[in-house]
């Protein structure tokens, strides 16, 4: 499969979402989409590598699906703020790099 860059990820989703009179969610009801996932996440961590088992019942998920669901809900937020993922990772990435540079104790380069 090839990979794609953020902005097309971005065009992907737009083009998907654009096919709808609804459009894109309010921040709001999209910020509590993202904590349903997250917590869909967690549920799924937690089934995985902690001490809860998963009931019989219980639909089989996993970790790579819901991960793409916060991935898919990040990418409707932020096109719907007009937020390139990109330029924010670049961002982000600046922050770490400086503010965080001696936070952590680095691996020997022998």
């Amino acid at each position: 499969m090839k990979e794609k860059s953020l902005a097309e990820l971005q065009r992907e989703v737009d083009d998907y979402i654009s096919q709808f009179k609804e459009g894109y969610f309010s921040p709001l009801s999209m910020l509590a989409r993202m904590s349903e996932e997250v917590g869909e996440l967690a549920r799924e961590v937690n089934h995985t590598y902690g001490e809860k088992p998963k009931k019989d019942s219980e639909p089989d998920n996993s970790i790579e699906l819901e991960l793409g669901d916060i991935l898919f809900i990040t990418i409707c937020f932020a096109n719907s703020l007009g937020i390139d993922l990109a330029e924010a990772h670049d961002k982000v990435m600046h922050k770490f790099s400086t503010r965080d540079a001696n936070r952590w104790s680095k691996k020997d380069t022998e």
